[in-house]
């Protein structure tokens, strides 16, 4: 196995199929954000999401996409001139891989890039320990999806923080607050198809318990942009306390927690889930 990657992936618990599989994909995540370093792709675009969550600041639950946003809009801008810097280095880590653009069937400001990489070959092919790739299924893909918002909404900050594998990189991301604001925008806003996306209740309580200010001035561009909230009107801080509160009352939180539960290790720490709990979490968010 690739040295880099066997140490990487030795600060993971790999005791069962879905341990091996998540620190794969991680360890995929964090080559690909070095790649993009490495081409400075961080000069044009911020990392955000729950992603950035738990690369950078240490969220403790699994993610799966790699979502960006650029520093300012722009229209023409082309993800795809970054691929090739993706690929080069996981192929230079031992791994196989495909990147391709996404066509998105309808216009949409975010751009997707897909880089698939088959494990169990990729694991074989680097000489992988059988205890690693033990029950691994032949086949088995893993994908990592990479995201740019082209036409971001105002009122963000970003700082450059320092990621240490495999080399020490710097990656600009956004600054907490808003990624808080980005994390309640998807709370308040998203439809998730029918589901309940339980990840983005789970990041709340971590901001919550963790970070608790929150970039109102930012929350509201996004909601504006989204057709969330009138452009004329001003987001205050007890507006969003009464949009959470009818939120956290019509939620499906059994659903939520469903959805959830396979990305994180302790699923004791969803046992509390209940209207009751999200409206004590949500009594401890500071409105900056």
């Amino acid at each position: 196995m690739n040295e880099v990657v066997s140490q990487m992936l030795g600060r993971y618990p790999l005791d069962s199929l879905g341990d091996r599989l998540r620190a794969l994909r991680e360890v995929l995540q964090q080559l690909a954000l070095f790649g993009l370093w490495r081409a400075r792709f961080y000069e044009h675009a911020a990392f955000y999401g729950g992603t950035a969550l738990r690369v950078v600041h240490g969220l403790d639950r699994f993610s799966e996409d790699l979502d960006f946003s650029l520093l300012a809009s722009d229209g023409g801008f082309r993800l795809d001139r970054f691929n090739g810097a993706v690929q080069t280095e996981l192929q230079a880590h031992g791994f196989e891989v495909r990147v391709q653009t996404k066509v998105k069937a309808r216009r949409s400001a975010i751009q997707s890039t897909f880089t698939k990489a088959d494990t169990r070959a990729q694991l074989i092919e680097i000489r992988t320990p059988e205890s690693l790739i033990r029950g691994v299924p032949p086949g088995q893909t893993l994908r990592i999806k990479l995201e740019v918002d082209t036409d971001p909404p105002g009122g963000f900050s970003t700082e450059v923080r320092y990621l240490l594998s495999p080399i020490p990189f710097a990656v600009r991301v956004f600054a907490l607050p808003d990624l808080f604001a980005g994390k309640m925008h998807a709370v308040l806003c998203r439809r998730w198809r029918t589901r309940v996306k339980g990840r983005d209740w789970y990041d709340l309580v971590w901001f919550a318990g963790h970070h608790p200010e929150l970039r109102l001035a930012h929350l509201e561009a996004r909601m504006v942009q989204s057709g969330h909230w009138p452009a004329d009107e001003p987001l205050t801080a007890a507006r969003l306390r009464e949009r959470l509160a009818e939120t956290i009352d019509a939620v499906d939180l059994a659903q939520a927690r469903s959805e959830v539960e396979p990305f994180v290790r302790d699923p004791d720490s969803l046992a509390l889930w209940s209207p009751a709990f999200f409206h004590d979490v949500a009594s401890r968010i500071l409105c900056v």
